[in-house]
Formats: structure tokens, C-alpha cells, sequence
């Protein structure tokens, strides 16, 4: 066998071990014991020398502004013999050594091992016997680290030309590395390689056909078979089919710890294989406890007694006014985009501001920078797509997302096949779009996002002339440009937003414009509502300690708002000064101010508190000046390992809301206050058995002032035409108990339990009615709240079967809301006259009846295939499979002398077949 020492003049050896406290200029150091310190040579035409810098602070003299090393020469040298019976290749093995004062080799480092591990073995055994004459810098002995390798010959009989085979091994469908992948030949009981962090392998054959078997946790078994010719090497890429499609994993992504109280985070297949959603992650919200609805299947959260309204979205930090399309579609940001939810039901912490109830995020998922991502999906309403493109040498990560409706094609072609013709059609569409770019800044990070979304809905002209349409437009925009950057020991942040909010009512009108032509329809009028924002926000947070952590930030958003009137059509209250723009001239201007701190102490191994202080400032122009301070605590105590105990208040303040937002309420609002509540919640978290968790929260959210608009109020512009209309200001309270138990994703399965019970109220005043339906008096008291529904029960399983089949329902249950005419019709009373006619008197607003309780049953299959490169599943899901039918209001009539009563809703069914593809 043949070794030697490899020397190279870009060879970097390095001064290991010289004890500073025996050079005479050398920097002390604690105690005045010796020092080590390793430092790099360079090997130049005049020698082997070390910088003057260096020499400095050795204390060493520099000659010519460097010192000379004399490096070792090898004295004794130590053979390595072949290993008996291997057969092989010749081979080499790379070694680092470091030789000490005395020539010996004190340590022996594998640079380049060979393929045969038995020839390491042997290498390393072998260098520990070589012996150099020693290093020397100056008059004085030093320990150094220098190559070595050695060169394997084997014997005649022993010898043969091998073959190499490397590769990769990946799943198939998802093309992920698999990690600790054992290739083993056909008989072997012993892997010959083992992928490392990238699914990689190597390894050295003889000529010939090979079979080798792979196998890697959660795959099948994989044979494939090889013909190796002499001296060939052959790159492979092996995939294997998953054991599960998208198995129920456990993952354990989000490692934020739980300092709220309330946080309830979903993800993975937890948002996006949820029965009766229709994939999409935030729909899953409505399944949450403390959650009811408006109607069955319609996407905003009614969040423990509030308006829709009163509860936050964001998407990563960026407020977003709404969450779905046409209030019953899909949510307006592709589902790939979405990595994770967090769901705030009650007392949110204080970087969520300007809201009166709770809060919803959705995290976007982290760029990828391995390789591209696509993904695709098309269903009986809509189709969508995802790209992600990362670019390894600039750090820089593209993606790009969108989808379209093509219901604006299908909803009128079945209403011509079902309808007169002279009937006015109806239509509905809508489209959303998501775009990123994030770059690598040196330690930090900068993104810029883009996103929007637009629905229109309505009823079109029909063909005859002067015939009369309406379309209802609702459209937002959002670009964002964010910076992350490490900041004093912790993370700053700086983000910057400008938003554009639209809502319209755009008249139609069929008139003739040419003879030849017949009617056309034109636009008679717009009516509309505009908000341009512009926002900025930022924020630090550290750990000062293992038991100290704390976050600042602070936020503004200017608002500029203008209601646009254009065309002959105008609305109730319309004056020729109306007319504005939101840029150049604006009906409204407000700015947004707050600042907020937080901290997180464990003052003891089992308590964790988080007090928090954020004030706000409300500016309405001209002169309309409010600001409000909003303590925060939320503490938790770590009973066992598996009880915790927690509980949180806090004081919080909004602007005035109506049932959805629009664009200039919280602006124009302002003029009637700020809203004013605080919520208390105590609860407690246990970790049962076979990996169950059991939550439950008992709450109660005094709300010492609210301006909740009624829907109709606003559209009729009352308070703008002269007429009276109710007084918005109001005060009232919610309590209730929410209970979740819940299954994370595991063991093939996932699922939950929830319950609530919502008691909520309004102090307010209200009219009573005599027999003829004529005002008796005015009176004071406390009234049901227009979405409080008193029992709301949801269940929801999925599980995974072999095969990669997947089969889940929900089953949901909730009592009926008060018909108090908010949302619904009003409770009519039987009355008659003095001459005996009969008639319905509308009811006093405390003692209205409620609305039927509701159930309805949600159906989700699926199926998956992994081909080589992608994924492909097939989906039936079906809301409302029992075909329930939910009454949202009743019509009183009177016909033929008689009072009837009848129910009115229809079962809201949404089955959607889909196919999804990914990259």
C-alpha cells in the first residue's frame, strides 16, 4: 500500500495549541493560565507564513511583515496493508491529522472516505503510527493540522474494476428526499447505503445486473434492477410509493409557545380535508367553538355574540376586510397559500387592534427553496392554480396563485334552459389573485405580497326594452412590502400596505341605441363606496432571558373615502356636492394610530403571564378626536403535565360596525364614537389518553358601548334623507362556555368535538305595539341579540384508509336565532279588530320568537394516486348531504280571511366534484 502526505501551495495549515502566556507580548487572559488559539498559514512562494496581524497578537516579532512556520517532515512512516478477502477497487482515503509539539499524531479527522468502510478503518488505524519531525514557528514548537492520504492497491486476486452506482431516492408524487433510505442487494440482510439529509447515495458494484431492494419509512418496499458495465457509473433517481398519499402525520411546525389563551391553530390536512369546506382553510373556522353563523354554508364567523364585523382577518399581518367569495364560495386566498390558521376567540393578544371581538390569521406558507412547486385544481365552480418558483443563486422565491369563477358562464345558461326568456337572468362571478416575492437580505428577509379579490352578483336586464338590472360589486386590492431583520439581539420588523376597497351597486338599463340593433343594455348609474389605505406598521421582539420575552410594535392607516355617483340613477340622499374620489377628493378622512408592548414571563417553572398595554388614537376629519388604552393579561399554570389552567382579560375598542364591513363605516362612523367592551376568559386545557386534547373556556364580554348599524338603516340612508331612524348606541354583554375535543392529525386520523352555549344581549330601546299595529309606548330593556343562537354543536371526523382513500363528514346542530328583523323577518302576533276582521300585528321586540333550530350532516371522499413526478386526487364533497332545509325567515299573509304563516328557506346543497394536481 502506498501512503504519503499531500502538500498543495493553496493548502491552509493550521496553528493549533500555542499558549499564549509563554510569549513575552501576549494577551492575558483570566487567571494568567495558557491560552490556545488556532490560527491559518499560508503556503506562499517564500514559504509557509503566518500575517503580520497574527504574529502581533502572538506577540511575535513579524519579519517583512509576516513569520515563517517550518512545517513537518515525516520521519516514521506507518504501512497499511489491504484488508484480507475484500474485493475491490483501488481506492484512496483522504484524512486530516494534527501533529502536536512532539511530531505525534494527536488527532486523525476522515476528509474523503473511501467506499469499503473496512479501508477507513484501516487508514485511520495506520496514521496514528506515522511520526514527523515537529513544526516550528520561530525558536518555539507547534502543534498543526495538515492532509494525509492513503492509496489502497489490492492484490491480483482481489482486484477487480468496479462499477459505481449514486443517486437519489424520493417519494414519488411529492418528489420530497427520503432520509435514512437502506439500499440492500437482492439476498443481503445488511444495507450497502444509506441516503443521507438530501436522499442521497453512493455506492461501488461489480460488473453485471444487480437487483437491489430500497426501503424507507411510511413507503412501499421498492426493487429495482441495474446492469453495470466496467468502469460505468450510473445515476439513478429511485422513487417510492407512499404508504399514505398525504398521510395523518403528526407535525409539529408551528413551535410558537401557547402564551394566549384561546389560540385554537390548525393546519396541514386540518384546514383543507374538512367535509362541507370545499378544501378551503378558513371555512374550518365556522366548526370552531364559539363560533355561529348568519345562515348554514354563509363563511363569516359569528364570534361570541358579535357581528361578523367585530372579528379581525388578517393574512399574515395584513388586514383583509373579508374572507370568502359571495359570502358562500370559496375564501379569497388559494389554499396552498396557507400553511396555517390561528383563531382567536376571545381575548386576542395586543398586536391585534381596532376590533371588538376576536381574531383570524392565516399564516402564508414558507417559501420553498429546494424546488419548484405547482399545483392545480378545477371543481363545478372554479379552478385554480399555484406556482412556486425559489432561485437558489439570488435566495430570491417566486410565487404566484389565482383563480377564476366560470359561474358567470353556467349560472345564466341554466336559468335561460329553466326560465322565460323574458325573464331577467341572474348572475354571480368572481376572481382572486396572490402574488410573492421573497429575497434573502443578508440575516434578514424581505417579501412583497399582492393580493385581491372581486365578486359581482346580480340580476341582469332581460332582453325587451327599458327593462332594468342591478349588479352588486365588491372588490379589494392589498401590496405589501415587508422586512425582517435581526435587531439587537432580537427580530425587527417593518412592513408598509396599500389597500384599494370597492363596493358598488351598479344600475342597468336596456334601452335602444341603434335600430338595426335592437335593445342594449347600458349603465344607468353607479353607486358606490371607496377606500384607498395606506398603512405602515412595526414591531421588535427578544428574549432577554429563558424566563423574559417581549414585543413592541406600532401601527397607523390613513383612510381616504369617497361614495362615487355617477350616471342618472341616484341613490336616497343624493346633493349635486357629492360627487368625490378617494385620492383627489375624499367625503371622509380618518387615520388610525396605536402602539402596543407585551411580555412573556415565567416567573416560576409551571406560571406563564403575559401582560400587555396598547392605546390607540381614532382621528376623523375635520376635529373628531378619540383615544383608548387596552390593558391585556393572560396567565397559565401548568398544573400537571398534563392539566393546564389559564385565563385572560383585556379591554378593547372599534369603530362603529355594520353586519359586514364596508368601506366607509369605521371612517364615517367615527362621528357616533368608538365601541367599548372587555372580555374575561378562564378555561383550562387537559391532554388525555391515546392523544386527545380537551379544552374548555367560560367567558363573559361586558360591552359597556356598542354603534352597531342595522343593515337597512344604511341602505336607505335614513339619517341623509331626513328621516328617522334608530338610534345605533347601545350597551349589552355575552357570556358562554365553549368545549373542544379534539384528535391532531395521527394515526390516520383527525377530528373534533365542539360545543357552545351563547347567551347574548343589548340593552336598548324599543316600541310597543296595540292590536291595530299603531305605537303604544316606548320602552327600555335588555334584548336577544340578532345572531345569538343559544346551542351550537359540530362534529367532524376524517380518516384515512389503505389504498389512499379518505372519507370524512360533519355533523352540525344549532339552535335558531331571534326573528327580531335585523336578519330575518319579524314576529308577528294574531289580532282583531273591533268589527272582528283579522290581521298580524308585528310583535314587541321582548317577546319575539326564535327561528327553528337546524341540523345538516357534510360528506367528503377522496382519492389519491402518486405517479412519478405528481400527485392527482379526486373529491366528492357535499354540504348539507341530509337536505336540510333552514328557515331564515317566515311571511305572514293574510288570504281568503285567514292568517297563515309560512316558513320560508330552501336547503343550501353544495356537492362539488374536483381534481387537484401537484408538482
Amino acid at each position: 500500500m502506498k501512503d504519503s502526505p499531500r502538500p498543495s501551495l493553496s493548502l491552509l495549515l493550521c496553528i493549533l495549541w500555542v499558549p499564549l502566556a509563554s510569549w513575552a507580548q501576549a494577551l492575558p487572559t483570566a487567571g494568567g493560565e495558557a491560552r490556545a488559539v488556532e490560527i491559518d498559514v499560508q503556503a506562499t512562494d517564500a514559504g509557509t507564513t503566518i500575517a503580520a496581524e497574527d504574529a502581533t497578537r502572538l506577540g511575535l516579532t513579524p519579519d517583512g511583515g509576516a513569520v515563517s512556520l517550518l512545517t513537518p517532515r515525516l520521519l516514521t512512516e506507518s504501512p497499511v496493508s489491504w484488508p484480507e478477502g475484500l474485493q475491490g477497487a483501488p481506492s484512496d482515503v483522504g484524512l486530516l491529522l494534527r501533529i502536536d509539539e512532539q511530531g505525534a499524531v494527536a488527532e486523525v479527522t476522515m476528509e474523503k472516505p473511501a467506499t469499503h468502510p473496512q479501508l477507513n478503518e484501516a487508514a485511520i488505524q495506520a496514521a496514528r503510527g506515522l511520526h514527523f519531525t515537529p513544526a516550528t514557528l520561530g525558536d518555539r514548537a507547534v502543534s498543526v493540522r495538515l492532509p494525509y492520504a492513503y492509496h489502497f492497491e489490492p492484490p491480483a486476486p482481489l482486484r477487480f474494476t468496479q462499477s459505481r452506482l449514486r443517486g437519489e431516492v424520493r417519494a414519488r408524487g411529492t418528489r420530497e428526499p427520503l432520509v435514512d433510505a437502506a439500499l440492500f442487494l437482492a439476498d443481503g440482510e445488511e444495507p450497502v447505503a444509506i441516503t443521507d439529509l438530501e436522499g442521497r447515495f453512493e455506492l461501488e458494484l461489480p460488473p453485471g445486473t444487480h437487483s437491489l431492494r430500497v426501503r424507507a419509512p411510511g413507503h412501499q418496499l421498492g426493487t429495482f434492477e441495474e446492469s453495470l458495465t466496467s468502469g460505468q457509473t450510473l445515476d439513478v433517481i429511485y422513487r417510492l410509493q407512499p404508504a399514505r398519499v398525504s398521510p395523518y402525520e403528526t407535525v409539529v411546525r408551528d413551535t410558537r409557545p401557547r402564551t394566549e389563551v384561546s389560540r385554537i391553530t390548525l393546519q396541514e390536512q386540518e384546514l383543507r380535508e374538512v367535509p362541507g369546506t370545499q378544501g378551503d382553510p378558513f371555512k374550518v373556522i365556522m366548526l370552531m367553538p364559539g363560533v355561529a353563523s348568519v345562515a348554514s354554508g354563509l363563511g363569516y364567523p359569528v364570534v361570541r355574540g358579535g357581528q361578523p364585523a367585530a372579528t379581525g382577518y388578517y393574512i399574515d399581518g395584513v388586514r383583509v376586510p373579508m374572507l370568502y367569495h359571495l359570502l358562500l364560495g370559496p375564501a379569497v386566498v388559494h389554499p396552498e397559500f396557507i400553511d396555517t390558521i390561528d383563531f382567536h376567540p376571545g381575548t386576542p393578544p395586543v398586536q391585534y387592534g381596532r376590533l371588538l371581538g376576536g381574531a383570524v390569521e392565516g399564516r402564508l406558507s414558507k417559501p420553498r427553496e429546494d424546488r419548484p412547486h405547482f399545483a392545480a385544481y378545477a371543481d363545478l365552480l372554479n379552478a385554480g392554480g399555484f406556482v412556486e418558483v425559489p432561485f437558489d443563486s439570488t435566495g430570491t422565491s417566486l410565487t404566484v396563485s389565482g383563480r377564476y369563477s366560470y359561474t358567470g358562464l353556467l349560472i345564466p345558461l341554466a336559468y335561460a334552459i329553466f326560465n322565460d326568456e323574458e325573464d331577467n337572468p341572474i348572475h354571480a362571478a368572481f376572481w382572486d389573485y396572490q402574488a410573492r416575492i421573497e429575497q434573502k437580505v443578508g440575516a434578514g428577509r424581505l417579501r412583497l405580497l399582492a393580493l385581491g379579490s372581486s365578486d359581482d352578483a346580480g340580476e341582469a336586464t332581460a332582453g325587451y326594452e327599458d327593462s332594468m338590472g342591478a349588479t352588486i360589486v365588491s372588490r379589494f386590492h392589498r401590496v405589501d412590502l415587508r422586512g425582517t431583520h435581526p435587531l439587537a439581539g432580537g427580530e425587527a420588523e417593518l412592513g408598509f400596505t396599500v389597500g384599494l376597497d370597492e363596493v358598488a351597486l351598479l344600475g342597468y338599463r336596456r334601452i335602444i341605441l341603434r335600430e338595426e340593433r335592437g335593445p342594449e343594455e347600458v349603465l344607468a348609474g353607479r353607486y358606490g363606496l371607496d377606500q384607498l389605505t395606506f398603512s405602515a406598521r412595526t414591531g421588535w421582539k427578544r428574549e432577554l432571558s429563558t424566563s423574559l420575552a417581549v414585543h413592541v410594535g406600532a401601527d397607523v392607516e390613513h383612510r381616504r373615502v369617497a361614495t362615487g355617483i355617477t350616471g342618472s340613477a341616484r341613490p336616497p340622499g343624493w346633493r349635486p356636492q357629492d360627487d368625490a374620489h378617494p385620492l383627489k377628493q375624499p367625503s371622509a378622512l380618518a387615520t388610525f394610530t396605536g402602539v402596543f408592548a407585551g411580555a412573556t414571563w415565567r416567573p416560576a417553572e409551571k406560571w406563564l403571564v403575559s401582560p400587555g398595554l396598547r392605546v390607540d388614537g381614532y382621528h376623523l376629519v375635520p376635529g373628531i378626536q378619540h383615544f383608548v388604552i387596552e390593558p391585556r393579561l393572560a396567565v397559565r399554570h401548568t398544573l400537571t403535565s398534563t392539566l393546564t389552567l389559564k385565563g385572560g382579560a383585556g379591554l378593547y375598542h372599534q369603530p362603529p360596525t355594520v353586519l359586514l364591513h364596508l368601506p366607509a363605516m369605521d371612517v364615517s362612523g367615527l362621528n357616533h364614537g368608538v365601541q367599548e367592551g372587555a372580555q374575561f376568559d378562564v378555561g383550562a386545557e387537559w391532554k388525555l389518553g391515546s392523544g386527545l386534547e380537551l379544552s374548555g373556556d367560560v367567558y363573559f364580554n361586558p360591552l359597556f358601548r356598542t354603534v352597531e348599524f342595522e343593515v337597512m338603516d344604511v341602505l336607505e340612508n335614513r339619517k341623509r334623507r331626513g328621516q328617522p331612524y334608530a338610534d345605533p348606541k347601545a350597551r349589552g354583554y355575552a357570556y358562554g362556555l365553549d368545549l373542544m375535543v379534539r384528535h391532531p392529525l395521527g394515526r390516520d386520523w383527525f377530528g373534533w368535538v365542539t360545543y357552545s352555549f351563547l347567551q347574548s344581549k343589548r340593552h336598548r330601546r324599543f316600541a310597543r305595539y296595540n292590536d291595530d299595529n299603531s305605537i303604544r309606548e316606548v320602552a327600555e330593556g335588555e334584548l336577544p341579540f340578532a345572531f345569538e343562537q343559544a346551542h351550537v354543536f359540530n362534529a367532524a371526523v376524517s380518516y384515512k384508509f389503505g389504498d389512499n382513500w379518505t372519507v370524512g363528514s360533519v355533523l352540525h346542530f344549532n339552535t335558531g336565532r331571534p326573528e327580531s328583523g335585523e336578519v330575518s323577518s319579524v314576529t308577528q302576533r294574531e289580532s282583531r279588530t273591533h268589527d272582528g276582521y283579522r290581521l298580524w300585528v308585528r310583535q314587541d321586540a321582548d317577546r319575539v320568537e326564535r327561528l327553528p333550530a337546524f341540523f345538516r350532516v357534510d360528506f367528503r371522499v377522496a382519492k389519491a394516486w402518486a405517479y412519478e413526478e405528481f400527485n392527482v386526487e379526486a373529491y366528492l364533497d357535499i354540504l348539507n348531504l341530509s337536505l336540510q332545509q333552514e328557515v331564515f325567515a317566515y311571511e305572514y299573509k293574510r288570504k281568503a280571511g285567514k292568517l297563515q304563516r309560512n316558513a320560508m328557506g330552501l336547503p343550501v346543497i353544495l356537492p362539488m366534484f374536483g381534481l387537484k394536481g401537484s408538482y
